[in-house]
Protein backbone atom coordinates (compact mmCIF):
# COMPACT_ATOMS: atom_id res chain seq x y z
CA UNK A 1 0.00 0.00 0.00
CA UNK A 2 1.61 3.42 -0.74
CA UNK A 3 -0.01 6.38 1.14
CA UNK A 4 0.70 10.36 1.14
CA UNK A 5 0.77 11.26 4.83
CA UNK A 6 -0.13 15.11 5.17
CA UNK A 7 -1.50 17.05 8.44
CA UNK A 8 -1.54 20.69 9.97
CA UNK A 9 -2.97 22.20 7.03
CA UNK A 10 -4.34 25.12 9.25
CA UNK A 11 -6.14 26.80 6.44
CA UNK A 12 -7.54 30.43 7.30
CA UNK A 13 -4.22 31.02 9.02
CA UNK A 14 -3.48 34.71 9.17
CA UNK A 15 -0.06 35.87 9.98
CA UNK A 16 0.28 39.21 11.75
CA UNK A 17 -2.89 40.40 9.73
CA UNK A 18 -1.91 39.18 6.56
CA UNK A 19 -4.00 36.88 5.06
CA UNK A 20 -2.48 33.70 3.80
CA UNK A 21 -5.13 32.40 1.27
CA UNK A 22 -2.92 32.79 -1.93
CA UNK A 23 0.00 30.62 -0.68
CA UNK A 24 -2.29 28.39 1.08
CA UNK A 25 -3.99 27.80 -2.43
CA UNK A 26 -0.54 26.98 -3.60
CA UNK A 27 0.47 24.45 -0.87
CA UNK A 28 -3.13 22.62 -2.07
CA UNK A 29 -2.06 22.50 -5.59
CA UNK A 30 1.27 21.20 -4.64
CA UNK A 31 -0.46 18.25 -3.02
CA UNK A 32 -2.85 17.79 -5.74
CA UNK A 33 0.39 17.41 -8.32
CA UNK A 34 1.81 15.51 -5.93
CA UNK A 35 -1.53 12.91 -6.10
CA UNK A 36 -1.36 13.22 -9.68
CA UNK A 37 2.91 12.03 -9.66
CA UNK A 38 2.55 9.39 -7.25
CA UNK A 39 -0.97 7.64 -7.64
CA UNK A 40 -1.17 6.79 -3.87
CA UNK A 41 -3.81 4.13 -3.26
CA UNK A 42 -4.69 6.32 0.01
CA UNK A 43 -3.82 10.08 1.42
CA UNK A 44 -4.31 10.34 5.23
CA UNK A 45 -5.01 14.11 6.38
CA UNK A 46 -4.07 13.53 10.38
CA UNK A 47 -6.03 16.59 11.96
CA UNK A 48 -5.53 20.70 12.04
CA UNK A 49 -7.20 21.02 8.62
CA UNK A 50 -8.29 24.89 9.60
CA UNK A 51 -6.89 26.88 12.45
CA UNK A 52 -9.50 27.46 14.21
CA UNK A 53 -12.89 25.60 14.87
CA UNK A 54 -14.83 28.14 13.41
CA UNK A 55 -13.21 28.89 9.63
CA UNK A 56 -14.81 31.11 7.09
CA UNK A 57 -17.49 30.29 4.56
CA UNK A 58 -14.19 31.06 2.36
CA UNK A 59 -11.92 28.70 3.92
CA UNK A 60 -13.73 25.66 4.06
CA UNK A 61 -14.79 26.08 0.51
CA UNK A 62 -10.84 26.25 -0.73
CA UNK A 63 -10.53 23.31 2.15
CA UNK A 64 -13.70 21.18 -0.12
CA UNK A 65 -12.69 22.31 -3.44
CA UNK A 66 -9.64 20.89 -2.83
CA UNK A 67 -10.51 17.68 -1.73
CA UNK A 68 -12.44 17.41 -4.54
CA UNK A 69 -9.79 17.99 -6.89
CA UNK A 70 -7.50 15.61 -5.21
CA UNK A 71 -10.27 12.62 -5.61
CA UNK A 72 -10.32 13.96 -9.46
CA UNK A 73 -6.21 13.56 -9.74
CA UNK A 74 -6.81 9.64 -8.23
CA UNK A 75 -10.14 8.73 -8.47
CA UNK A 76 -9.41 5.15 -6.71
CA UNK A 77 -7.13 7.18 -4.11
CA UNK A 78 -9.56 6.95 -0.64
CA UNK A 79 -8.85 10.17 1.50
CA UNK A 80 -9.09 10.06 5.21
CA UNK A 81 -9.21 12.92 7.40
CA UNK A 82 -9.43 13.13 11.48
CA UNK A 83 -9.75 16.34 12.99
CA UNK A 84 -7.11 18.13 15.58
CA UNK A 85 -7.08 19.94 17.92
CA UNK A 86 -7.57 23.45 16.27
CA UNK A 87 -10.45 21.79 14.33
CA UNK A 88 -14.31 21.21 15.26
CA UNK A 89 -14.75 17.46 15.17
CA UNK A 90 -18.88 18.12 14.47
CA UNK A 91 -17.99 20.11 11.13
CA UNK A 92 -15.68 17.31 9.59
CA UNK A 93 -19.13 14.81 10.43
CA UNK A 94 -21.02 17.20 8.96
CA UNK A 95 -20.71 15.82 5.12
CA UNK A 96 -19.98 12.28 5.47
CA UNK A 97 -22.44 10.79 3.69
CA UNK A 98 -22.02 12.66 0.46
CA UNK A 99 -17.97 12.38 1.08
CA UNK A 100 -18.36 9.28 0.74
CA UNK A 101 -19.13 9.27 -3.04
CA UNK A 102 -15.77 10.28 -3.13
CA UNK A 103 -14.12 8.22 -1.36
CA UNK A 104 -13.50 10.49 1.57
CA UNK A 105 -13.70 9.56 5.23
CA UNK A 106 -13.76 12.06 7.79
CA UNK A 107 -13.80 11.22 11.10
CA UNK A 108 -14.01 13.95 14.03
CA UNK A 109 -15.22 12.32 17.03
CA UNK A 110 -14.18 9.46 19.08
CA UNK A 111 -17.04 6.57 18.71
CA UNK A 112 -16.54 4.33 21.52
CA UNK A 113 -19.96 2.38 20.85
CA UNK A 114 -18.84 1.44 16.89
CA UNK A 115 -15.26 1.05 16.81
CA UNK A 116 -15.95 0.04 13.26
CA UNK A 117 -16.66 3.98 12.42
CA UNK A 118 -12.78 4.16 13.01
CA UNK A 119 -11.74 1.66 11.10
CA UNK A 120 -11.16 2.31 7.06
CA UNK A 121 -10.58 -0.38 4.28
CA UNK A 122 -9.12 0.28 1.54
CA UNK A 123 -9.67 -2.83 -0.82
CA UNK A 124 -6.80 -5.04 -1.52
CA UNK A 125 -4.36 -2.91 -0.18
CA UNK A 126 -4.82 -2.33 3.62
CA UNK A 127 -6.98 -0.87 6.58
CA UNK A 128 -6.56 2.38 8.06
CA UNK A 129 -7.45 2.86 11.50
CA UNK A 130 -8.52 6.83 12.41
CA UNK A 131 -8.62 8.23 15.51
CA UNK A 132 -9.13 12.01 15.60
CA UNK A 133 -8.16 14.31 18.74
CA UNK A 134 -10.05 14.42 21.99
CA UNK A 135 -9.14 15.29 25.47
CA UNK A 136 -7.27 12.23 26.82
CA UNK A 137 -9.70 11.55 29.86
CA UNK A 138 -12.48 11.16 27.01
CA UNK A 139 -10.45 8.31 25.45
CA UNK A 140 -11.28 4.57 26.86
CA UNK A 141 -8.49 2.71 28.25
CA UNK A 142 -6.89 0.71 25.94
CA UNK A 143 -8.91 2.39 23.05
CA UNK A 144 -5.80 1.93 20.22
CA UNK A 145 -5.59 -1.65 20.98
CA UNK A 146 -9.64 -2.56 20.54
CA UNK A 147 -8.83 -0.54 17.07
CA UNK A 148 -5.91 -2.47 16.08
CA UNK A 149 -6.90 -6.27 17.79
CA UNK A 150 -10.25 -5.61 15.70
CA UNK A 151 -8.36 -5.12 12.18
CA UNK A 152 -6.12 -7.79 13.12
CA UNK A 153 -9.29 -9.81 13.29
CA UNK A 154 -10.31 -9.23 9.92
CA UNK A 155 -6.97 -8.73 8.32
CA UNK A 156 -6.56 -12.44 7.30
CA UNK A 157 -4.82 -11.79 3.90
CA UNK A 158 -2.00 -9.89 6.08
CA UNK A 159 -2.61 -6.26 4.27
CA UNK A 160 -0.82 -3.32 5.85
CA UNK A 161 -2.30 -1.73 8.81
CA UNK A 162 -1.82 2.41 9.29
CA UNK A 163 -3.11 4.04 11.98
CA UNK A 164 -3.68 7.76 12.14
CA UNK A 165 -3.87 9.95 15.55
CA UNK A 166 -3.14 13.70 16.57
CA UNK A 167 -1.37 14.35 19.70
CA UNK A 168 2.35 14.77 21.20
CA UNK A 169 4.11 11.57 21.83
CA UNK A 170 7.28 11.42 23.70
CA UNK A 171 10.49 12.08 22.54
CA UNK A 172 9.66 14.26 19.55
CA UNK A 173 11.42 17.21 18.14
CA UNK A 174 8.55 19.98 19.17
CA UNK A 175 11.16 22.98 17.16
CA UNK A 176 8.61 25.79 16.04
CA UNK A 177 6.46 24.91 18.87
CA UNK A 178 5.90 26.94 22.13
CA UNK A 179 6.43 24.39 25.57
CA UNK A 180 3.95 25.26 27.94
CA UNK A 181 5.18 22.41 30.13
CA UNK A 182 7.68 19.61 30.53
CA UNK A 183 5.55 17.62 28.78
CA UNK A 184 2.96 19.50 26.95
CA UNK A 185 3.44 20.75 23.30
CA UNK A 186 0.61 23.14 22.03
CA UNK A 187 -1.74 22.58 24.91
CA UNK A 188 -1.41 18.29 24.56
CA UNK A 189 0.53 16.44 26.75
CA UNK A 190 2.52 13.79 25.53
CA UNK A 191 2.02 10.22 25.48
CA UNK A 192 4.24 7.12 25.65
CA UNK A 193 4.27 5.29 22.65
CA UNK A 194 2.58 2.41 24.49
CA UNK A 195 -0.53 3.76 24.99
CA UNK A 196 -0.94 3.97 21.26
CA UNK A 197 -0.91 0.19 20.95
CA UNK A 198 0.91 -2.16 18.91
CA UNK A 199 -0.23 -4.20 15.54
CA UNK A 200 0.03 -1.36 12.99
CA UNK A 201 2.53 -0.87 10.67
CA UNK A 202 2.86 2.74 10.37
CA UNK A 203 1.50 5.21 12.61
CA UNK A 204 0.21 8.96 10.58
CA UNK A 205 0.97 11.10 13.24
CA UNK A 206 -0.36 14.96 12.96
CA UNK A 207 0.06 17.88 15.24
CA UNK A 208 3.94 18.56 15.54
CA UNK A 209 4.99 20.97 12.59
CA UNK A 210 8.57 19.56 12.51
CA UNK A 211 8.94 16.55 10.27
CA UNK A 212 10.60 13.39 11.76
CA UNK A 213 10.34 10.11 12.54
CA UNK A 214 10.45 9.15 16.09
CA UNK A 215 13.22 7.56 17.55
CA UNK A 216 13.21 4.09 18.54
CA UNK A 217 10.05 3.02 16.57
CA UNK A 218 11.58 1.38 13.59
CA UNK A 219 11.02 3.83 11.36
CA UNK A 220 6.92 3.33 11.98
CA UNK A 221 6.03 6.33 13.52
CA UNK A 222 6.24 9.48 11.99
CA UNK A 223 5.27 13.01 12.09
CA UNK A 224 4.59 14.38 8.46
CA UNK A 225 5.18 17.86 9.71
CA UNK A 226 3.25 21.08 8.47
CA UNK A 227 3.78 21.43 4.52
CA UNK A 228 3.41 25.43 5.22
CA UNK A 229 5.02 27.22 8.11
CA UNK A 230 2.30 28.89 10.54
CA UNK A 231 4.94 30.42 12.63
CA UNK A 232 8.94 32.24 12.03
CA UNK A 233 10.47 29.37 14.35
CA UNK A 234 9.26 26.65 11.82
CA UNK A 235 12.95 27.12 10.19
CA UNK A 236 13.20 23.83 7.96
CA UNK A 237 12.00 22.23 5.05
CA UNK A 238 8.47 21.41 5.11
CA UNK A 239 6.58 18.88 3.31
CA UNK A 240 4.41 15.68 2.47
CA UNK A 241 5.73 11.89 2.83
CA UNK A 242 4.64 9.42 0.54
CA UNK A 243 4.80 5.72 2.63
CA UNK A 244 5.07 2.97 1.19
CA UNK A 245 4.31 -0.61 2.62
CA UNK A 246 4.56 -4.48 1.18
CA UNK A 247 2.55 -6.27 3.54
CA UNK A 248 1.76 -6.55 7.31
CA UNK A 249 4.52 -6.50 9.66
CA UNK A 250 6.81 -5.15 6.77
CA UNK A 251 9.10 -1.97 7.79
CA UNK A 252 7.85 1.06 5.71
CA UNK A 253 9.51 3.33 3.15
CA UNK A 254 9.62 6.71 3.51
CA UNK A 255 10.69 9.73 1.14
CA UNK A 256 10.11 12.97 1.59
CA UNK A 257 8.20 15.41 -0.94
CA UNK A 258 9.47 18.97 -0.32
CA UNK A 259 6.28 21.46 -0.44
CA UNK A 260 7.94 25.19 -1.82
CA UNK A 261 6.29 28.48 -0.26
CA UNK A 262 5.03 30.97 -2.24
CA UNK A 263 5.96 33.62 0.19
CA UNK A 264 8.29 32.00 2.89
CA UNK A 265 8.94 33.60 6.35
CA UNK A 266 12.27 35.02 6.39
CA UNK A 267 14.10 36.31 9.90
CA UNK A 268 16.57 39.07 9.72
CA UNK A 269 19.12 38.18 10.47
CA UNK A 270 19.50 34.73 9.74
CA UNK A 271 21.03 33.70 13.19
CA UNK A 272 20.77 35.55 16.36
CA UNK A 273 20.06 39.62 17.24
CA UNK A 274 21.75 42.34 15.66
CA UNK A 275 21.68 46.24 16.77
CA UNK A 276 18.95 48.33 14.97
CA UNK A 277 21.07 49.86 12.49
CA UNK A 278 22.74 46.57 11.43
CA UNK A 279 19.32 44.95 11.23
CA UNK A 280 17.66 48.07 8.75
CA UNK A 281 20.74 47.72 6.61
CA UNK A 282 19.85 43.86 5.99
CA UNK A 283 16.55 45.05 4.97
CA UNK A 284 17.64 47.53 3.01
CA UNK A 285 20.06 44.93 0.97
CA UNK A 286 17.14 42.05 0.66
CA UNK A 287 16.25 41.24 -2.69
CA UNK A 288 13.17 43.82 -3.86
CA UNK A 289 12.02 41.01 -6.11
CA UNK A 290 11.92 38.00 -3.45
CA UNK A 291 8.54 38.06 -1.69
CA UNK A 292 8.78 36.69 1.85
CA UNK A 293 7.39 37.55 4.95
CA UNK A 294 10.18 39.25 7.57
CA UNK A 295 10.81 39.17 11.07
CA UNK A 296 13.61 41.27 12.27
CA UNK A 297 15.27 40.12 15.62
CA UNK A 298 16.77 43.21 17.29
CA UNK A 299 19.57 43.71 20.06
CA UNK A 300 18.79 46.32 22.26
CA UNK A 301 20.12 48.17 25.27
CA UNK A 302 16.31 49.83 26.84
CA UNK A 303 14.03 50.00 23.60
CA UNK A 304 13.14 50.14 20.38
CA UNK A 305 14.07 53.22 18.30
CA UNK A 306 10.89 55.56 18.31
CA UNK A 307 8.80 54.74 15.22
CA UNK A 308 10.81 51.89 14.37
CA UNK A 309 8.08 49.50 12.66
CA UNK A 310 7.09 52.97 10.59
CA UNK A 311 11.03 52.60 9.37
CA UNK A 312 11.06 49.57 8.46
CA UNK A 313 7.67 48.95 6.15
CA UNK A 314 9.14 52.13 4.63
CA UNK A 315 12.74 51.06 3.99
CA UNK A 316 10.25 47.80 2.55
CA UNK A 317 8.07 49.74 0.74
CA UNK A 318 8.79 49.32 -3.15
CA UNK A 319 9.62 45.66 -2.15
CA UNK A 320 7.85 42.03 -2.48
CA UNK A 321 8.62 41.56 1.03
CA UNK A 322 6.15 42.50 3.87
CA UNK A 323 7.74 43.08 7.69
CA UNK A 324 5.98 41.16 10.23
CA UNK A 325 7.27 42.45 13.23
CA UNK A 326 10.27 43.37 15.09
CA UNK A 327 11.73 40.83 17.71
CA UNK A 328 13.37 42.71 20.58
CA UNK A 329 15.82 40.91 22.85
CA UNK A 330 17.92 42.97 25.46
CA UNK A 331 21.61 40.84 25.64
CA UNK A 332 22.65 38.84 28.01
CA UNK A 333 24.67 40.62 30.62
CA UNK A 334 26.86 38.59 33.34
CA UNK A 335 25.01 38.86 36.80
CA UNK A 336 25.10 37.87 39.90
CA UNK A 337 21.71 37.04 41.22
CA UNK A 338 20.26 38.58 44.90
CA UNK A 339 21.25 35.78 47.43
CA UNK A 340 18.75 33.23 48.30
CA UNK A 341 16.17 35.18 51.46
CA UNK A 342 15.82 33.45 54.64
CA UNK A 343 11.82 32.95 55.74
CA UNK A 344 12.28 35.62 58.12
CA UNK A 345 14.32 38.27 55.85
CA UNK A 346 11.14 37.61 53.25
CA UNK A 347 8.58 37.95 56.06
CA UNK A 348 9.93 41.51 56.87
CA UNK A 349 11.22 42.74 53.39
CA UNK A 350 8.08 45.07 51.80
CA UNK A 351 6.27 44.25 48.56
CA UNK A 352 7.61 46.59 46.21
CA UNK A 353 11.40 45.59 47.37
CA UNK A 354 10.78 42.09 46.59
CA UNK A 355 9.59 43.25 43.58
CA UNK A 356 12.90 45.49 42.81
CA UNK A 357 15.00 42.01 43.32
CA UNK A 358 13.10 40.44 41.12
CA UNK A 359 13.55 43.13 38.49
CA UNK A 360 16.80 43.34 39.18
CA UNK A 361 17.26 39.60 39.18
CA UNK A 362 15.82 39.17 35.44
CA UNK A 363 18.00 42.21 34.01
CA UNK A 364 14.66 44.20 33.50
CA UNK A 365 14.47 48.64 33.93
CA UNK A 366 12.98 49.51 36.73
CA UNK A 367 12.11 53.17 36.36
CA UNK A 368 10.32 55.70 38.50
CA UNK A 369 6.96 55.44 36.35
CA UNK A 370 7.38 51.24 37.04
CA UNK A 371 7.93 51.83 40.82
CA UNK A 372 5.27 54.04 40.74
CA UNK A 373 2.66 51.73 38.69
CA UNK A 374 3.65 48.75 41.05
CA UNK A 375 3.04 50.61 44.45
CA UNK A 376 -0.42 51.48 43.17
CA UNK A 377 -1.20 47.91 42.35
CA UNK A 378 -0.06 46.91 45.66
CA UNK A 379 -2.01 49.65 47.50
CA UNK A 380 -5.36 49.13 45.43
CA UNK A 381 -4.58 44.92 46.38
CA UNK A 382 -4.38 45.91 50.53
CA UNK A 383 -7.59 48.17 50.24
CA UNK A 384 -9.51 45.48 48.60
CA UNK A 385 -7.81 43.25 51.60
CA UNK A 386 -9.20 45.48 53.94
CA UNK A 387 -12.93 46.05 52.87
CA UNK A 388 -13.51 42.22 52.82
Amino acid sequence: MKILHTSDWHLGHVLYGYDRTEEQQAMLNQIEEIIKSEKPDAMVLSGDVYHTSQPSAAVQTMFTEAIVAMHKACPTMTIVITAGNHDSGTKHEIFQTPWRELKVFAIGNIDKENLDSHIIEVPRKGWIVAVPYTYERNIPEGFFQQLLDKVDERNIEGLPVVMMAHTTVDGCNFTGHDQTGERTIGGIDSVGLNALGTGYDYLALGHIHCPQTIDGSSDRVRYCGTPIAVSFDEAYEHSASIVEIDKHDAAPRVRIVAIDPLHPLVTLPIEGFAPWDKVTELLKDYPDDISAYIRLNVEIVDFLPVGAMEEAHAIAADKRCKVCFINPKRPEIERTKSKALTVQEFQEMKPIDLLKRFFKDKNLPFDNETEEMLNDIINSLNEEERNK
